[in-house]
């Protein structure tokens, strides 16, 4: 049924509404995968990002027959596991399973960024309506009992091009953020795994092995290695931040979802698991992995992290670029134990063996690198102060309080595409 209250409308009032297909994982039907349909899976879908075009996944020809083809522009909202209600538009033809939900937004009555921004400005209140017993779960229903507000079109395109206009700018250094992460990454692959490190012609090799460097265990090399609290503090309305392994994405930690907890819990972690600029957080449990290097100040607790702090404070970087290196994870996964979800146990990180380069070569990465993360840190920082400021404007502009119906405002370039395909679709 449809609503009819003047101020507010459901989803379905406002396009078509409908589950992904398809159930099967790679184990069970594997002929599904590995082709050329790019196969978008939850894990892919972020609040923080408006266009999703990554995928983990592809499907055959076999997958698609039993799938369904969407277009760019339908937004996918993530209807079950850990990210529960986020979403983002799809920026290419993708297929989707049926744990996310796709909405085709009717151009003559919404634009598909601003539900998305409605729907991430709710996250409360979905998150209420989604807890279960084994996980939380967005039903189409569940989706269509959320009240949109009621906006011309013209006042979304506008709230959604001042916003988009902010996650243009957050996109863009996060390019090149990565950009500066490829370079000396390449630069660590160089130097220590291809070993054409600098005057290498000149260093003796004994069974391939350089001339200074030894095998040591993680616990010889660090200061220390340890990890977050074994607890589950409560949340509090304000304090400090309790960061998981759910937080460490793409190189950094995202503390989008954390939680506050009181100054007496923050004060008990500290004691066990302090955090100090350079250390390294590996998530350990579930997503097993996943890495940031603490920025100064940390004002932060952490759980299901490692943390690995080299004895000496300048050889972070290269610590950083070892435990990124893929080969590491896998070995440590598969000397790792984990019933029920792959784990790293502080014993095996400790006892884990790594080749070390001479001090002087390891010196030599780190001012050389440092240059690219000085920058890094400044683009992450700028990102941050964007976010803050679209999250402010954010409630501000959703709930009417700050209108835009006098506004000239220029439409990004993105969005500008955006309106520029669907005229084109739609033709």
């Amino acid at each position: 049924m449809k609503s009819h209250d003047e101020n507010f409308c459901r989803l379905d009032d406002l396009g078509e509404i409908s589950r992904g297909r398809s159930r099967h994982r790679p184990r069970n039907a594997p002929h599904l995968y590995g082709g050329t349909m790019p196969f978008i899976q939850t894990g892919d879908i972020t609040n923080s990002d408006l266009y999703v075009n990554r995928f983990s996944q592809t499907y055959t020809q076999a997958g698609i027959d039993q799938s369904r083809i969407w277009q760019p522009g339908v937004l996918c909202i993530v209807n079950a596991g850990v990210n529960t209600g986020d979403s983002a538009i799809l920026a290419i033809k993708a297929c989707f399973p049926d744990s996310v939900i796709g909405f085709q937004a009717d151009r003559f009555k919404c634009n598909p960024a601003f539900i998305k921004y409605y729907l991430e400005s709710i996250k409360i209140g979905i998150r209420s309506i989604t807890m279960g017993a084994t996980q939380d779960n967005l039903s189409v229903a569940k989706l269509l009992s959320l009240p949109i507000p009621r906006f011309s079109v013209e006042s979304q395109d506008k709230i959604a091009a001042i916003l988009t206009a902010y996650d243009d700018l957050i996109e863009t250094n996060k390019r090149r953020i990565a950009l500066l992460e490829k370079v000396a990454e390449e630069i660590y692959r160089e130097w220590f795994v291809r070993m054409r490190f600098p005057g290498h012609q000149n260093t003796k090799f004994v069974k391939g092995v350089p001339e200074g460097w030894v095998v040591v265990s993680f616990s010889d090399y660090c200061e220390k290695v340890t990890d977050g609290t074994h607890d589950t503090p409560k949340p509090v309305d304000s304090g400090h931040l309790l960061v998981t392994g759910k937080n460490i994405k793409n190189y950094q930690v995202d503390f989008t979802g954390a939680y506050f907890i009181s100054e007496n819990d923050h004060k008990e972690i500290t004691r066990r698991s302090g955090l100090k600029e350079g250390d390294i957080l590996y998530s350990n449990i579930g997503t097993v992995g996943e890495i940031a290097i603490v920025g100064v100040n940390p004002d932060y607790s952490v759980k299901n992290v490692i943390i690995f702090r080299p004895r000496n404070p300048n050889e972070s970087l290269f610590l950083f670029h070892l435990l990124k290196n893929p080969a590491v994870s896998e070995h440590l996964i598969a000397i790792s134990s984990g019933a029920s979800q792959q784990f790293i146990g502080l014993g095996t990180a400790r006892s884990f063996k790594i080749l070390k380069p001479s001090s002087k070569q390891i010196g030599l990465f780190g001012k050389t690198t440092s240059k690219l993360f000085e920058q890094r840190g400044l683009l992450i920082e700028s990102n941050q102060v964007l976010i803050s400021s679209r999250d402010l404007l954010l409630p501000r502009l959703l709930s009417g309080k700050l209108t835009v119906k006098d506004l000239d405002i220029q439409f990004p370039p993105s969005m500008q595409e955006e309106i520029s395909e669907q005229e084109q679709a739609d033709a």
